[in-house]
């Protein structure tokens, strides 16, 4: 795969760690794309975004912003009248899901791999060991290569890569330990921006996981809770 010049979409979670790590082994040219939507971890998200481009240095990186999602509201992630949840305390999908979120992510990584002239975008989606969102599925990104197809320049051919999508969150972090991944520049808290607050959905699935292969999580957390 040595042709491929990727846009790697990096939140700083650990799932899009561990992608931008597959990214950089894969693909001849890596370029970062970085998304704020005025979420309640903006700036603990970019800090580990800018430590994580410090590690890989990418050929160019790119932040954006499309602080309207908070605008619109619908999620404990932006919206201030919704508080973030401990794990467990909710049923069906989340609402620390972000509507639709995905879509937006993709368009503007397209618009920019189709200007340099790349032709994949590498995106940590998780389909089968995670909150359950429904813009997280594969059926979702095949689906939406095809309106790449049909949106873009006719010599424009762009593939959406999602490698850890059938992963389970232990097998994603043995991946990345595999590929040296830098866990400690990875947040995953939907809550706090200093310390992991260890209780909301996604501390819960990380911690759960780094238990689970017995590896130490590099991160603190404010309580972690003996739920294994």
């Amino acid at each position: 795969m040595s042709g491929n010049n990727a846009v790697v979409l990096v939140s700083g979670g650990m799932d899009s760690l561990v992608t931008a790590t597959i990214a950089k082994n894969e693909c001849n040219k890596i370029f970062f794309l970085h998304v704020n939507y005025a979420q309640k971890t903006q700036k603990k998200e970019l800090e580990s975004f800018k430590k994580i481009v410090g590690f890989y240095k990418p050929e160019k990186k790119l932040i954006t912003d499309i602080s309207y999602l908070k605008q619109i509201g619908g999620s404990s992630l932006t919206d201030e009248k919704i508080s973030v949840k401990e794990h467990g305390k909710t049923s069906g999908i989340p609402d620390s899901y972000v509507p639709f979120r995905n879509a937006h992510l993709i368009s503007i990584a397209v618009s920019w791999a189709e200007v340099i002239k790349a032709n994949q975008i590498y995106i940590g989606a998780v389909e089968e060991d995670s909150s359950g969102y429904p813009d997280c599925r594969e059926s979702f990104f095949r689906q939406l290569e095809k309106a790449i197809d049909l949106g873009t320049k006719h010599d424009t051919k762009i593939e959406i890569v999602t490698p850890i999508i059938h992963k389970t969150k232990s097998e994603i972090i043995r991946i990345g330990k595999e590929l040296n991944a830098p866990f400690e520049f990875s947040w995953s808290c939907y809550k706090n921006n200093e310390i992991a607050c260890g209780l909301c959905d996604s501390c819960f699935l990380r911690i759960k996981a780094f238990k689970e292969i017995g590896i130490i999580d590099p991160i603190p957390y404010e309580i972690e809770i003996k739920w294994f």
